[in-house]
């Protein structure tokens, strides 16, 4: 696959980096685009131009990252076609990097030949809600040296929420990010190109999602592989909150980035970067290190 990521070892380091907390040991930000008409949170579908501007917007107001999906994993959501998943995404995907070529893009897809495509469009990471299931997925990550993140998901998102068990979550969805993580180190990719993600609220409860955010630290593995939290807006905010629709879940959404900040997560996957942005601000001045 032709790509300016093999050989180039500035860009990944670039790459590298942008994966874990900033200096000050703040997360980076990662900007939701949506290119879908059925995404959970309605705000943040769009498509065409608004979709192209609100990712620059995203960059110009402090987003390292803007992850761009054709498919809607929300609990219940229907597949889409391989066909209408790329035409959602790639002239995104390339207008964003003609327009900002320092921008760092993720193609948020379960399947390789969209991930393929992005990647060949100009896209840095491949962010993978189902942890790589495709046989083909770890083949294109390889062969592009790209950026990946490893997503947890018990099932698959038409009935992922039905009949969810785990016998210990936190160490079950650990052991199985790792096992795919040095599956694709011992094949040769960078461990600093891998970030993982514990899949809140893709096959868990809630008391599987607090688990593994109480321990969103340990996911690292003593700072092997970078962590990358995807909570924005979600259930489990609703839950904390007793706000049932996903417009009044801002606040709550603050709160558990600001958890996230204690926790060394590298990446915050956010539909909302304006207040994300001044909330790490506004947590910079202090030394969340201990």
């Amino acid at each position: 696959m032709p790509s300016d990521l093999q050989g180039d070892d500035a860009r990944r380091d670039r790459l590298a980096k942008a994966l874990r907390p900033d200096e000050d040991g703040l997360p980076r930000l990662m900007g939701i685009l949506n290119a879908t008409p059925d995404s959970f949170h309605a705000d943040s579908r769009v498509s065409g131009d608004v979709a192209v501007e609100r990712g620059l917007a995203m960059f110009e107001s402090g987003a390292t990252w803007v992850d761009v999906g054709g498919e809607s994993t929300r609990p219940g959501a229907e597949p889409v076609s391989l066909e209408e998943e790329q035409a959602r995404v790639l002239p995104v995907i390339q207008r964003l990097k003609a327009a900002r070529p320092e921008g760092l893009v993720s193609i948020d897809t379960r399947h390789a030949i969209v991930a393929k495509a992005a990647l060949e469009a100009g896209a840095d990471m491949v962010n993978d809600v189902s942890g790589l299931r495709d046989p083909a997925m770890m083949d294109v990550v390889l062969g592009a040296g790209a950026a990946v993140c490893i997503m947890h998901m018990q099932g698959v998102p038409e009935t992922m929420q039905d009949n969810v068990h785990y016998d210990e979550v936190v160490s079950e969805v650990h052991s199985t990010l790792w096992s795919t993580a040095t599956a694709l180190t011992d094949r040769g990719h960078p461990a600093a190109l891998i970030s993982l993600d514990p899949g809140i609220g893709f096959g868990k409860s809630q008391h599987h999602n607090l688990a593994l955010l109480e321990r969103g630290e340990a996911l690292s593995e003593k700072g092997r592989w970078a962590v990358l939290w995807g909570v924005s807006r979600k259930s489990v905010v609703g839950h904390l909150t007793g706000q049932s629709k996903t417009e009044d879940r801002l606040a709550g959404t603050l709160g558990l980035a600001a958890v996230a900040c204690l926790r060394g997560v590298g990446v915050l996957r956010v539909h909302d970067v304006v207040p994300h942005w001044d909330l790490l601000q506004a947590m910079r001045p202090f030394d969340l290190r201990g």
